[in-house]
Formats: structure tokens, C-alpha cells, sequence
């Protein structure tokens, strides 16, 4: 059975670098405190918290006072920095840069759009941290839709809108909106050209893990997808593995394997999210790798 690891998998650049962060904070303190998982993964927490790092949520963060605090890389509101200068935190901030570019930019679209009379609207899923921060920067009130049933819920089609997503959301889903909002404000008498702007803000590393996983699941018998299951990219990026190869399974580790999967498979393919360690996913292959093993002692 030949086991292949897929090198397109793993963490993006945003959350290595994060990891990275942690990593070198903990050299210097014992403890540092972290604002929400520094990643959607429980295995990697896991072996963070063991380091040092200890996860707090924003109302905790209001307790708290001369410490270290990282900024995982979904980035944070400015209220976040308000409090830490407040309480003498020591923030260390490893926000994503191309989520602190997109936060500037929406806060620019937002102060334009209030002078215009207009709104800002956000492709993305409502309490996720990244989009916490994105409409922190319009003091809460860009509009946030995760599907085009939303867009009936709080936009209003007779006003100038400006369009941005959060960085992780797939390609389709962003444009399938667009064309939703395109026809609303036509149905409405206006012009799309003068009532629409398009901010394409979908980070690139990530949206183009799709494709290329399409491929990899095409290329083996199974698929075992390795993520964490509060990870929405895990999810969506599972989708995309089962909807090209049934044979494929979502597992957090590599205790979740059930035998019967591997049943008359030549080829098992190892993938995962964004958040997924590559050394999780070498674990994974390990452990098959041992199983096969077993299984040949017994013949």
C-alpha cells in the first residue's frame, strides 16, 4: 500500500508564522497567554499548552494586566489594542498580513461608505475571529453574510454597497454572491457598475488548495483528511476531497482510523486543512505504515 502526504497541505503562511510567534515567546516566559485557539487544530494546542501557551477569550483579556498576550493570525478590533494598552498588556501580534492589509482596507471602504451613505458587506461566517476584527474596523456595523440567503436579511439594494469576504472563503461562493447583489440592485433600477464595489479579498495560499486537492484525491484510493473539527476551512476543503473521491474521511488523528476503510486500497493519500500540522499528518502516515506492517507479520 503506497502512502503519500500531500506537500500542498499544512499550514499557510499566516499560521506558521503565528506558530512561529508562539514559539519564540515561550523561550523568554513561562506562560503566554493567547486570544482564542492560535489554531483551529486541538492536537497543535495540545502541544502548545504544554510549552506554556494558555488560551483566554476577550473577557478574560479585560482581567488581565501585565502580561504577554499573542494576537493569533486571524487578527483582532481595535478594542483589543485599546485594553492592552489599558491594562499594560504586552501584545505580540502575529496577525496574518494579509488580514491586517484587508482590515485596513475595509476600514477606508467603511469611512467612504459612511460619507456616500452607503453600506459594507462581508462574505463570511458571522463570529469567526477574522471577521471579529474586519467589522471592528466599522465599529459593527458592516453587514456579514455567509450565503445569498442572507443578502435578504440587512442589505438594503437601494443604497451604494461594498463588497469584501474574509480571507478563507472559496472563490465561488464570493462570486455567486456578487452576481446575487448584481441582481438585486438591477431588479431595484440600478446600476451595478455605479452601486457595486467588488473588493476580491480571498487569500490566494488558500483558495488555491482546491484545485490542487481536487487532483491529489483523484490520485489515491482513500483520502484521509486530517483537520481539526472546528475548522471551517477542514471542512470545506473535506467537501472538495469527498466530492472527487468517496473513499475519503475526515479524522482529527490517527486513533480515529477505522481497518475496514483500507480494505483493498493501493493507494492512501494524507491531506489537510490549513491548520493541520505537517507533523500530525507524518503521524498519520506512521501509524499506517505501522499498521501495514502488522498486517504483514500476521500473513
Amino acid at each position: 500500500m503506497d502512502i503519500r502526504i500531500d506537500k500542498n497541505s499544512g499550514y499557510c503562511f499566516g499560521v506558521e508564522y503565528a506558530i512561529q510567534m508562539a514559539e519564540d515567546a515561550l523561550q523568554e516566559a513561562e506562560v503566554v497567554y493567547c486570544l482564542g485557539d492560535i489554531v483551529h487544530n486541538d492536537r497543535e494546542v495540545e502541544r502548545l499548552h504544554a510549552k506554556g501557551l494558555r488560551i483566554i477569550d476577550r473577557e478574560q483579556l479585560k482581567d488581565l494586566h501585565d502580561c504577554k498576550v499573542l494576537i493569533r493570525a486571524h487578527g483582532e478590533p481595535p478594542e483589543t489594542y485599546e485594553i492592552a494598552l489599558r491594562n499594560n498588556i504586552e501584545l505580540i501580534d502575529a496577525s496574518c498580513p494579509v488580514v491586517l492589509k484587508l482590515q485596513h482596507r475595509v476600514k477606508t471602504a467603511f469611512d467612504k461608505s459612511m460619507e456616500e451613505g452607503g453600506q459594507v458587506v462581508i462574505y463570511g461566517k458571522p463570529g469567526h475571529a477574522e471577521v471579529i476584527g474586519l467589522t471592528g474596523q466599522t465599529q459593527q456595523k458592516a453587514i456579514v453574510v455567509s450565503c445569498i440567503e442572507d443578502l435578504d436579511q440587512g442589505v438594503d439594494f437601494t443604497k451604494p454597497i461594498t463588497l469584501f469576504s474574509q480571507t478563507t472563503k472559496p472563490t465561488a461562493g464570493f462570486y455567486a454572491l456578487r452576481e446575487a447583489i448584481e441582481e438585486r440592485l438591477r431588479a431595484n433600477g440600478l446600476s451595478p457598475e455605479e452601486y457595486l464595489r467588488v473588493n476580491d479579498s480571498i487569500c490566494r495560499q488558500v483558495s488555491n488548495r482546491e484545485p490542487q486537492l481536487r487532483v491529489f484525491a483523484r490520485q489515491h484510493d482513500v483520502i484521509l483528511f486530517v483537520a481539526g473539527k472546528k475548522s471551517s476551512n477542514g471542512r470545506s476543503l473535506f467537501e472538495v476531497c469527498r466530492s472527487e473521491n468517496p473513499h475519503s474521511y475526515f479524522i482529527e488523528d490517527e486513533a480515529e482510523i477505522q481497518e475496514e476503510w483500507l480494505e483493498g486500497a493501493r493507494s492512501v493519500g494524507i491531506c489537510g486543512a490549513t491548520s493541520t500540522p505537517m507533523w500530525l499528518m507524518e503521524r498519520v502516515a506512521r501509524h499506517l505504515e505501522s499498521m501495514q506492517t502488522a498486517h504483514e507479520t500476521e500473513i
